[in-house]
Formats: C-alpha cells, structure tokens, sequence
C-alpha cells in the first residue's frame, strides 16, 4: 500500500515538472482581460435589466 501512494507521489511530481507554467506577465494580462469582460458583461446585464424593467412597469400601467 505504501510502495503504491509513494508511486502515485513519484508520478505526480514526475508531471509537474513536464508542465509549462504561465509566467507573471501572462498571468496578469489573463487577469485584466477577465476583469474587463466581467465588468463589461455586468453593465450589460445591468442595462438590459433595467429596459426591461422600465418596459414592464410601462405596459403595467
């Protein structure tokens, strides 16, 4: 049982050192633009729902 965990712990360190890891710099870029897109999807979900909004409260009334 133990020779088989410190064989799965061999492995994984194994494939951790094949990975190529992003660096800072692409990091960050990846960072700005999903804050951007989440920002600009808010506002649009923001605006969309208040059209609607004011579109329901005009048809109710």
């Amino acid at each position: 049982m133990i020779g088989k965990v410190s064989e799965f712990l061999s492995n994984v360190k194994s494939e951790l050192n094949k990975t190529t890891w992003p660096t800072k710099k692409d990091t960050y870029g990846s960072t700005v633009v999903v804050i951007v897109l989440v920002i600009a999807v808010a506002i649009f979900l923001w605006l969309v729902d208040s059209g609607l909004s004011r579109l329901i409260k005009y048809l109710l009334s």
